[in-house]
């Protein structure tokens, strides 16, 4: 455990797997200072973001934590949404009310570059679950605040599996390239949760259940989350449950023994048609191009299981 709690952001497009990352920052206070959170446009569209941020935060009992709303496109193409998995509201599987806790009226990338440009050099993690239009934006308007971020970690690409969005693209990258072009050439500390490792952290039927035996509205809410959004990668790929992706991002920050990668070379492929969004991971270093991200490729799937499940019961 650290001497001091990890200080925040979290960038987000929540959909219920970073439901579950918020969830598990949430219930992680030894380790996890969270400082606030930034809505981008993903999933579904900003407005829905922002809002499931907020009942995200409520369902937690966490109405104190400041939710900003980001960017609402990506940086040179519209938009593409994932309501095809994450449903109409992008939290579908239960019915939550309307947030009551205000959006925060400031720019989400203006708390970025505020945030960053005011506390200490190397003491705040930019965690993106969502396109990284957010990031960019804020490292292209303020380039002096790269190399204040003590690391960026995020959950994108793929390298081996490769894409679930188009056929060489993982979503988060194909929805805004040219962003994580910029995050990614930026010289910042990066590690990223691809999809190769994601998808061998799968919610089985007894670690959904484990979630559904809490007896609350908070275990109600994720069960219902998760049986849904597993149904479109149990379909998809045939497996015994759907990865849970985001919460990697969390997990890594409290436990990184639990997860391993490799430090290699990242570009994005913004140019061609067939493989737009695509992370060229030189996996093998048959390039000579500098390592710039560390790619993890396996995890604990026990330990990460339970570290969730322990952390979430927290919250209620």
């Amino acid at each position: 455990m650290p001497d001091v709690p990890r200080r925040i952001i979290i960038d987000t497009d929540p959909g219920q797997d970073d439901a579950m990352a918020i969830l598990l920052a949430l219930g992680s206070p030894e380790e996890i200072d969270l400082l606030g959170i930034v809505a981008v446009a993903g999933n579904v569209p900003l407005a829905r973001t922002a809002e499931n941020a907020r009942k995200v935060c409520e369902l937690a009992g966490r109405p104190d934590v400041k939710v900003f709303a980001g960017c609402d496109r990506p940086l040179a193409h519209a938009l593409v949404t994932a309501e095809h998995v994450h449903g109409k509201t992008g939290l579908d599987g239960i019915e939550l009310p309307p947030p009551r806790m205000p959006l925060q009226d400031r720019h989400g990338v203006d708390f970025i570059v505020e945030t960053l440009r005011r506390e200490p050099p190397g003491t705040v993690t930019l965690c993106a679950l969502g396109p990284l239009t957010n990031l960019a934006t804020a490292f292209s308007r303020a380039p002096d605040i790269v190399d204040r971020v003590e690391e960026v970690v995020l959950m994108g690409g793929a390298y081996f599996e490769v894409g679930n969005i188009t056929p060489a693209a993982e979503f988060n990258i194909y929805v805004d390239p040219e962003a994580a072009e910029i995050v990614f050439g930026s010289g910042v500390k990066l590690t990223v949760m691809p999809l190769d490792m994601t998808h061998k952290v799968l919610v089985t039927a007894e670690r959904l259940r484990a979630f559904r035996d809490f007896g609350t509205r908070l275990g109600e809410a994720i069960a219902g989350w998760l049986d849904f959004f597993e149904r479109f990668d149990v379909e998809k790929y045939g497996s015994v449950g759907g990865p849970l992706h985001d919460p990697t991002v969390i997990a890594y920050l409290i436990r990184p023994e639990l997860f391993s990668g490799r430090f290699v070379n990242v570009e994005i492929e913004t140019r061609s048609a067939l493989t737009r969004g695509m992370t060229v991971a030189d996996w093998w270093g048959v390039t000579d191009r500098p390592a710039n991200a560390m790619f993890m490729g396996d995890a604990d799937a026990e330990g990460f299981f339970a570290l969730l499940t322990e952390r979430v019961r927290r919250l209620g």
